[in-house]
């Protein structure tokens, strides 16, 4: 039981440092100043799922839920 605590420790500590670099690789939403002067119909904001940014968010949401996961399978009282 020792051995699996230590690895999913070693999987919560890649996970969080991997949260904490896509979260700033991400632009801030005030970026796109250009959908004031409705120009939000753009290339990019039609495709915005499919482009670089989307799978910055979709891994987001990822790591984020294996995140809660692994928090709250650490805290079990199992592995106390």
């Amino acid at each position: 039981m020792e051995i699996l605590k230590i690895v999913l420790t070693i999987l919560f500590v890649i996970d969080c440092i991997a949260l904490t670099v896509v979260v700033l690789m991400q632009e801030g939403k005030s970026a796109g100043l250009g959908s004031i002067a409705g120009a939000a119909d753009t290339y990019w904001g039609q495709n915005k799922g499919r482009s670089m940014e989307g799978a910055l968010v979709k891994s987001t949401k990822f790591m984020a839920i294996l995140f809660i996961v692994l928090a709250a399978v650490l805290n079990l009282k199992v592995f106390a």
